[in-house]
């Protein structure tokens, strides 16, 4: 192909795109630092992913960026992104590139040497970033591949954000959404939001109550092989699945685990229990552990390393996470946890950095190599999975193991990408 004709001198596309923490938060960590003025060398991240998933696309090789930088970028800001055809370079094209905040000042201009792709480009850049599938959600979706779509009553999707997490996972073959409320207001929401329900099945419910209690029936019926939260609140969803009545619960205790991807550790990180058991107890813990070694091996990965946390590394009589730790690495010595390995005591930096966990001399197959951690309590847990995601750029899914069928659990605060992860799990763990 003719990369001139291709892509002529004055070709110009152009992409919104809201910043992220999740963008912001690799910058800080690797320069050290947190302040506006620094975070423009985030726009560079921005623009080299819009040359090499967008324009000029798919199969782009960068020869070299020369990008000045100016003003400050926060989390909220509204960039307008935009590359033009400049002219040939040496073995390729030469390309103008600029990210400028909405109403506002140019944070970043300059000249991108590449080589284009053997296709032409599309017409329109397309989505936003934020629906982009990245690593974490690109795993899941591969293992997907192939699986039919698995019947979810969706819960009280009354926002444009529970509807659009809905409609991707369909549109990428993961769930046949039912969706179930209020008829008139998530027609409403749907309109407002641009988005097209033609065709699902609408299960009328006069509030969220209602709304949780029918689309767990639709689930006891077998109508519905998972469930997913809309824009409820998480106790409405989760009374209404835990009834007895229901008919869901199983003999294990119901847990929640987050799915995180953190960009500076080289694999996925389950974090369980950071939403549901407020503090576990032993016999808790354990089916805590045997839920995330479940779903560990859902995800891909054949042996779990499963990390229990506390504050230090050794058993402490007046830590009772401690002795939890060493009782649950017994019993899986037993056989009474399987499928995984535990050990425990261990810290933070001991369960993820080798480098932490050689220094204090710990000897451990799971050390500074953990694919799970096991929380003290939901206060720790919540707080290390928001750390992770607001300060640590890390990406995450949520769902609820222990009953009959999956729950996808989201946050409002989700965006498009981490409702595709969740919608993933719950079908990988939906069995085939």
């Amino acid at each position: 192909m003719d990369s001139q004709a291709a892509f002529p001198v004055g070709l110009r596309r152009t992409l919104t795109h809201r910043v992220t923490a999740a963008e912001l938060g690799p910058v800080a960590a690797l320069l050290g630092s947190a302040d506006p003025a620094l975070a423009p060398r985030a726009a560079a991240t921005l623009m080299t992913r819009m040359l090499v998933t967008r324009f000029p696309g798919p199969g782009t090789l960068l020869l070299g960026e020369n990008f000045r930088y100016a003003g400050r970028l926060v989390e909220g800001d509204t960039l307008a992104l935009a590359v033009e055809v400049a002219g040939p370079a040496e073995g390729g094209l030469r390309l103008r590139c600029s990210v400028r905040v909405e109403g506002g000042e140019t944070v970043l201009d300059g000249m991108a040497d590449v080589v284009p792709p053997a296709a032409a480009p599309a017409e329109e850049v397309g989505t936003p970033f934020g629906v982009t599938p990245r690593r974490m959600i690109n795993g899941l979706l591969e293992r997907c591949r192939g699986r039919a779509p698995v019947p979810t009553a969706v819960a009280h999707p009354c926002d444009a954000a529970s509807l659009e997490g809905a409609l991707l996972a369909a549109r990428h073959g993961l769930i046949t959404p039912i969706l179930v409320g209020p008829e008139a207001r998530i027609r409403r929401a749907a309109a407002e939001a641009s988005l097209d329900i033609a065709g699902l099945e609408i299960v009328t419910a006069p509030h969220s109550h209602a709304s949780a209690e029918a689309a767990v029936a639709l689930v006891s019926e077998g109508s519905a092989r998972a469930l997913m939260k809309g824009s409820l609140h998480t106790d409405e969803l989760l009374s209404a699945a835990l009834a007895r009545e229901a008919g869901l619960r199983t003999e294990r205790r119901v847990s929640h685990a987050f799915v995180m991807d953190a960009p500076l550790y080289p694999r996925l990180l389950i974090i369980s229990d950071a939403a549901i058991n407020i503090a576990p107890d032993l016999e808790a813990k354990a089916d805590i552990v045997r839920n995330a070694i479940g779903l560990a091996v859902a995800i891909g990965v054949e042996l779990p390393r499963v990390a229990l946390l506390s504050a230090v590394e050794t058993v402490t009589p007046r830590m009772t996470s401690t002795l939890d730790a060493a009782a649950l690495c017994k019993m899986a010595d037993r056989g009474q946890i399987t499928g995984g390995i535990l050990d425990g005591p261990l810290a933070f930096d001991n369960a993820v950095s080798e480098a932490a966990a050689q220094a204090k001399g710990i000897v451990s197959a799971v050390a500074g190599r953990a694919d799970i951690l096991v929380v003290p309590d939901i206060e720790s847990g919540n707080m290390l999975a928001k750390q992770l995601a607001l300060l640590g750029g890390a990406e995450s899914a949520g769902i609820v193991l222990g009953l009959r069928v999956p729950v996808a659990l989201t946050s409002r605060s989700d965006d498009a990408t981490s409702r595709l992860a969740s919608a993933a799990l719950l079908r990988l763990v939906a069995g085939e």
